[in-house]
């Protein structure tokens, strides 16, 4: 099964190559390709927030079976059937030529 990377949104994540583990609350689509989502780490060691950081998609790997929070506003509709799979497309594309 498919899964879109807007699923990705509300989910804890940990990103393959630096360790780095946080919610995904954010997901861009590049006009050539890429696919990068914001993971916002947890607090610091003061309490303090800590700023999200981008990531391609294909270097997430989702922890949990369950998002932490909702996507609000029904602004948008995503089904979660199951635990999202981040895709693995690799961007960018060629960009155009004048």
């Amino acid at each position: 099964m498919q899964m879109t990377d807007l699923e990705l949104l509300g989910f804890r994540v940990r990103d393959k190559v630096t360790g780095l583990t946080g919610i995904c609350e954010s997901v861009s689509y590049d006009l050539y390709g890429c696919i990068q989502a914001v993971v916002r780490p947890p607090l610091n060691e003061k309490g303090e927030v800590v700023d999200g950081r981008w990531f391609d998609v294909s270097r997430l790997e989702v922890l949990e079976e369950k998002p932490v929070m909702e996507i609000p506003g029904k602004r948008f509709s995503v089904s979660r059937a199951s635990k999202p799979q981040p895709s693995d497309t690799h961007g960018p594309a060629d960009k155009p030529c004048r």
